[in-house]
């Protein structure tokens, strides 16, 4: 089982700081879906695989960390066939597998906590105005990354029991069992945060920070 996405390593990827590529990351989301080409989202396509084999991830494990991800794209591809022409299709497959592939190369070459860190530098100003308590939004973020690995291990054991017992593989066998068990864990992370107080240490320490009126 995964135990995070990030990999050690010493790529010009891995050199660059969290808050740059976090906001490579978002200029060229922007840019992406600004292209109507299908040979330039192809390149940019091209450039995203590239920079994600880069971190050192190799092909045959980097498709298995994207399989969920790259299998739901291309479900919904499908569907969209029936309500949009293709070429259009085509156009918003490349735009989104670029943007995965681009946001999985940030993912491998940057530390949970370094991500954590610009994001709740970029949170300071709504908890300065108590739209959050501190330290919050970079913990959401910790936490939604920690739990990516968990559920593709947890698929995968899904999918391993199945194959044992001679089952035959079905979406909604896997899914079920799969939602639930993530569910349980969701609990059960929330419970050992309330009871180490952890939210409430956070918002107890900013508030010793702040200088006297």
């Amino acid at each position: 089982m995964l135990t995070s996405l990030h990999i050690e390593g010493d790529s010009p990827l891995h050199r660059l700081g969290a808050g740059f590529k976090l906001g490579a990351l978002a200029l060229v989301s922007i840019g992406l879906f600004l292209i109507d080409s299908h040979l330039a989202l192809a390149l940019c396509l091209a450039a995203a695989v590239l920079a994600y084999l880069s971190s050192g991830v190799g092909l045959a494990e980097g498709l298995r960390r994207l399989r969920p991800v790259l299998w739901s794209l291309a479900f919904l591809m499908l569907l969209n066939l029936f309500f949009m022409p293709a070429r259009e299709v085509a156009v918003l497959a490349l735009r989104i597998l670029s943007l995965v592939f681009c946001a999985a190369a940030i993912t491998a070459t940057t530390p949970v906590a370094g991500m954590m860190a610009v994001v709740d530098r970029l949170a300071r100003p709504l908890e300065r105005l108590g739209a959050l308590r501190p330290g919050d939004a970079g913990l959401a973020l910790g936490l939604c990354l920690r739990f990516v690995p968990d559920i593709l291990g947890r698929y995968e054991t899904l999918r391993e029991a199945h194959k044992a017992r001679g089952l035959k593989l079905r979406l909604p066998t896997l899914l079920g069992p799969l939602i639930i068990l993530t569910l349980k864990q969701a609990d059960d992370v929330a419970m050992a945060i309330d009871a180490r107080g952890l939210r409430g240490a956070r918002s107890t320490s900013s508030t010793r920070r702040q200088p006297e009126p």
